[in-house]
């Protein structure tokens, strides 16, 4: 029996119902990388347009910035400096959270390889 099984899937450390949920445990770790890529890409287009907006502006000229819920009355000079680093630290994190997704998907489709899982399109 043990040359038999050495092929067959008795022979997985991981059974069925296991596999199941390793995939799913996979599939939403993902999903909540890919949902967080998402969120920062839309608050960097908000950084985007806010420094377009501001920089042909004079350094002197009255603005309004948002912190922790407090309106704050701030010049253009000391609002875009801050802008732009804060702009610098969510593409970085994109870039970050870009390159664990691709390293998570290439983990997952190692695993399904590896297990021989095929993923039921859900349409």
């Amino acid at each position: 029996m043990s040359s038999s099984s050495s092929s067959s899937k008795d022979s997985k450390p991981l059974g069925e119902q296991e596999l199941r949920i390793a995939a799913n445990q996979f599939s939403n770790e993902l999903k909540a990388v890919a949902s967080k890529i998402g969120e920062l890409e839309l608050q960097l287009d908000e950084h985007n347009l806010v420094i377009k907006t501001m920089s042909p502006m004079s350094d002197d000229r009255k603005c309004f910035r948002l912190i922790n819920g407090v309106l704050v009355e701030r010049t253009v000079k000391e609002v875009l400096p801050a802008l732009k680093t804060n702009q610098e630290g969510i593409a970085s994190t994109i870039e970050q959270l870009t390159l664990q997704y691709k390293a998570k998907d290439k983990e997952f489709s190692d695993f399904r390889t590896k297990h021989h899982i095929r993923i039921a399109s859900s349409a």
